[in-house]
């Protein structure tokens, strides 16, 4: 996957919400109904003009280095978030953010890319390494 759009009703707004959540944001981008937020290598796009209901099953599942240091940034900003183990926050808009940590996660980023977002020394849980190896994509030291 390269990017995701998400539709809000105001990109202020939603640019506000993403920094309580995960901290200072870089954009890629700026159009006057859309923004760009870097996530590395991949972004999302926020467009303005929400044109569906809320989101109950349908979702998009951000991976970050630290889900519970998310958790209790929306607790901080008061925003309602799922119980543990998993992390699922609804944005004001009805968007359904499915937070999950990278260590736990198949997904993985190459090492240069990681070096570049400051997250070198991020490592997969034993279960995740598990996972790769048996579609034979864990990377070999």
């Amino acid at each position: 996957m390269n990017h995701v759009a998400l539709e809000v009703d105001s990109i202020e707004e939603a640019l506000a919400f993403w920094e309580s959540l995960f901290g200072p944001l870089t954009l890629r981008g700026r159009l006057p109904r859309m923004a760009f937020i870097d996530m590395g290598d991949q972004f999302v796009a926020l467009a303005e003009g929400r044109t569906q209901p809320p989101d109950e099953a349908r979702h998009v599942g951000i991976v970050v280095d630290d889900r519970e240091a998310v958790r209790a940034a929306a607790v901080t900003a008061g925003i309602p978030v799922s119980r543990p183990p998993g992390l699922d926050i609804h944005d004001p808009w009805g968007n359904l953010l499915q937070i999950v940590d990278y260590r736990e996660v198949q997904f993985t980023k190459a090492p240069e890319i990681l070096e570049a977002m400051g997250l070198s020394g991020l490592e997969k849980t034993d279960a995740a390494r598990g996972e790769l190896r048996a579609k034979g994509l864990e990377r070999r030291s």
